[in-house]
């Protein structure tokens, strides 16, 4: 075998047995563990919140996305859709990790079917096996307040720009795309079918693409031509879950306004206020090497003669507490 043909035949034979791994499985040198979704500011500053006086009994049925757009695609029609269709599994997600656990009791109503179609064959299987003396399962929980709301909004390509340049045949270009996701949520009561409060929100998702290239005679007869890119593209369905983390986030604080629940250390619930206040989001937190949070990033207030600013050194909220039943 001459001498170029041996490392040819060594790297055909390389990617044939590669080939034999199935893809995605532990053999796949492309494949990669899964991991958990990723943490993001809104969500970090949910789960820090303070805790309230009493836990609520929160139920959620639906959160659809309303906007009924399919992905957007310049050269045919797409038929899949733009943003995620589980909103309500995120909403209830979000529910369960706000202040760490201690704010809503979530109960299940998304797939109730499901649920009292099991309850049925537990009921059944005792009435066989036990007769008149089989007991019944405890009750089902109910909820104080229904959550509701829905994706309400998808502005793809709200802003879009780029910029290049080429000297010689060498060059480069840079575009990006700015798209908005909005959300919506409320709070109605149960027992009256009143609208305790309501938010919206939205959240900006980008997309940038990078390119480079060289096109250019070297030498007589001899071309050299490069070409190279990126594109980074935001999750949309990352986009939607700020958005309903920060919707939740805001809710809260409705509630807090409107006298419907309370913090239990009402100083530290009256920090993450006014910082939402002020900034319209959520408190943004130093993290760790971990991603874990260390200290809420507090900005001081400019002193005037009114009102004095208030202490950078003032301790940060600590988690502690749980809200009412309406």
């Amino acid at each position: 075998m001459s001498r170029i043909g041996f490392p040819v035949a060594a790297i055909l034979c390389g990617l044939g047995l590669g080939g034999c791994a199935a893809a995605g499985s532990s053999l796949d040198p492309m494949s990669m563990p899964a991991t958990l979704m990723p943490s993001t500011k809104s969500g970090v500053a949910l789960e820090s919140l303070p805790r309230p006086r009493q836990k609520l009994d929160v139920a959620v049925y639906s959160f659809p996305d309303l906007t009924g757009q399919n992905k957007p695609n310049e050269n045919f029609a797409e038929y899949s859709r733009a943003l995620t269709q589980g909103g309500a599994q995120l909403l209830t997600d979000v529910l369960t990790r706000a202040g760490n656990g201690n704010w809503f009791s979530v109960v299940e109503r998304t797939d109730l079917q499901s649920l009292l179609q099991e309850r049925q064959i537990i009921q059944n299987t005792r009435a066989a096996v036990y007769g008149a003396k089989a007991g019944g399962i405890p009750p089902l929980r109910f909820a104080g307040v229904l959550l509701d709301g829905g994706i309400i909004g998808y502005d793809s390509n709200e802003t879009t720009g780029g910029v290049g340049a080429n000297y010689l045949g060498i060059g480069g270009n840079t575009q990006y795309r700015k798209d908005i996701v909005t959300v919506s949520l409320r709070a109605v009561s149960v027992s009256t079918g009143r609208v305790l409060a309501s938010v919206s929100t939205t959240k900006t998702i980008y997309s940038v693409q990078l390119q480079g290239s060289a096109f250019r005679f070297v030498g007589v007869d001899q071309l050299l031509q490069i070409e190279g890119g990126v594109t980074r593209n935001a999750p949309t369905t990352l986009g939607v879950q700020e958005g309903i983390q920060l919707a939740v986030y805001a809710l809260i604080f409705e509630g807090v306004k409107n006298g419907l629940w309370e913090f239990e250390d009402a100083a530290a619930g009256a920090a993450f206020m006014r910082y939402l206040d002020q900034h319209q989001r959520a408190m943004t937190y130093k993290l760790d090497t971990n991603g874990r949070p260390i200290a809420p990033v507090i900005d001081v207030p400019v002193a005037t003669a009114a009102q004095p600013a208030v202490e950078a050194t003032s301790s940060p909220p600590v988690i502690k507490g749980k809200p009412t039943n309406s």
